[in-house]
């Protein structure tokens, strides 16, 4: 069984060890991991800024500008890491004009439920694509970035969670009772 702690103090080894060598070039995968991650941030705020146009809930806007801003942070920081290493950076939708959200039709206007839904199933998303940047990343310092990331989403959902259970919102698969259960 792998020791956390010694996984850490290799990390942490390899990174001091290895300081005056030059780091070696991204390889094609993380170059691409890298440029796919910017321009799923760039489309998750499009949707997050929809959804600050749309909702009139405290607690959901109060979510959205916290994603937001986590969102053009690793944006940010991404950003900067790619140009460092030359990577062209994706060509992105534009930001969304505030709107009020009385003026969008009943028929186009998405309820807070399915905002934090969409929210939900994107944040799912991000924390699989930092999981998939970490396993492809032989740099050290690429892999601690996306384990960085992947830790700010997964602090991030366990604050979503708790609104989406408060409100009803979560949505549950069916439970699984496996033949022969006692009944309780």
């Amino acid at each position: 069984m792998a020791n956390p702690f010694e996984a850490v103090w290799n990390s942490l080894k390899i990174a001091v060890d290895n300081s005056d060598e030059p780091k070696a070039p991204l390889h094609i995968v993380e170059a691409g991991d890298c440029w796919k991650y910017v321009t799923l941030m760039e489309e998750f705020i499009r949707y997050e800024e929809i959804g600050l146009n749309t909702t009139t809930d405290d607690e959901v806007k109060e979510i959205l500008t916290d994603i937001v801003r986590l969102c053009e942070s690793q944006v940010e920081k991404l950003s900067a890491f790619i140009k460092k290493e030359g990577i062209p950076l994706p060509d992105v939708t534009s930001a969304k004009p505030e709107s009020r959200p009385d003026s969008i039709p009943l028929g186009v206007k998405l309820t807070d439920d399915e905002i934090m839904n969409g929210l939900a199933f994107k944040l799912v998303t991000c924390m699989l694509q930092c999981a998939k940047g970490q396993a492809d990343a032989v740099r050290n310092d690429v892999g601690l970035m996306w384990f960085g990331f992947y830790t700010e989403w997964t602090n991030f959902g366990t604050t979503m969670k708790t609104l989406m259970r408060k409100r009803g919102w979560l949505k549950v698969p069916p439970y699984y009772y496996p033949p022969g259960i006692p009944d309780k």
